[in-house]
């Protein structure tokens, strides 16, 4: 059974890091896997009840790849650890088959209460770079969690959370038809391993208030033309545009803008 999930771990990795090449690199070079193959160990003698001997080499093998996974943990198959390097997972976490963490994702209690107070992972989980999962929620079958999110309530299954703390992305059932919406969309957070094909529901209300303001100040005009008409002097005042270069980089508002251009051709 052992050797059945070495050769599952192996596989694993050919099929979630285009980086392998050989089985032998893999056996050497991964210390996400030498963590999860060290955990099957002293999960085993936790289990047997010989909780210190499990601990002290638990710590050993922090110290050797970087990844702290408490024995008492309850781990599924095929389970990927890319890059390891600051995990965390604690004694309560379950985590379900073909699941992935990148480095620096905690998956952390909030209460010093005995009992469940870590997190649990269905099947085919990915938690991106530097997440952090808190306290006894669950996170369905297929979610995905995006780099740095906080997550601290239930997530329902093929759901993408991001953001601080962590929110549910939806795919975008709107086709963009405006250079000033495109800019919008583009203040949200791209997801760690996530596609463009979502939107940011903040990202959602910021847009809403932009265009909010753009039809007031079309109101405004609008009242100022009928009072110039009207012989008055209205003074004119100097109000400042948005700027997209100042929340994007110069090369995202280029890149919008040629795209606008070849939609306005087409």
């Amino acid at each position: 059974m052992a050797f059945e999930n070495i050769k599952d771990d192996i596989k694993s990795v050919y099929e979630r890091d285009p980086a392998a090449r050989t089985n032998l690199e893999i056996l050497t070079n991964y210390p996400g896997l030498h963590a999860i193959w060290a955990y099957r160990l002293n999960n085993k003698l936790w289990r047997a009840n010989w909780k210190f001997v499990a601990r002290s080499l638990s710590t050993l093998a922090r110290w050797v790849t970087g990844v702290e996974i408490h024995p008492g943990a309850t781990i599924g198959r095929r389970f990927f650890i890319d890059h390891a390097m600051g995990v965390v997972i604690g004694e309560t976490a379950i985590i379900g088959d073909d699941c992935t963490l990148y480095h620096g994702v905690t998956l952390g209690g909030t209460s010093w209460n005995a009992g469940k107070r870590h997190p649990t992972l269905e099947n085919n989980v990915v938690v991106g770079a530097g997440a952090k999962i808190l306290g006894p929620i669950t996170l369905s079958e297929g979610v995905r969690v995006g780099s740095n999110a906080v997550v601290v309530k239930d997530v329902p299954a093929g759901a993408t959370v991001i953001g601080i703390p962590g929110h549910i992305v939806e795919p975008d059932c709107k086709k963009q038809d405006s250079h000033r919406e495109r800019i919008e969309q583009l203040i949200g957070f791209e997801a760690y391993g996530t596609t463009g094909s979502s939107y940011d529901p903040v990202a959602q209300v910021i847009s809403s208030m932009l265009n909010h303001s753009r039809v007031l100040e079309e109101q405004l005009q609008s009242i100022i033309s009928a009072l110039q008409q009207q012989g008055m002097d209205i003074q004119q005042l100097n109000i400042p545009g948005i700027n997209a270069a100042d929340f994007l980089g110069e090369s995202t508002v280029e890149n919008v803008a040629s795209e606008d251009s070849s939609s306005d051709k087409s």
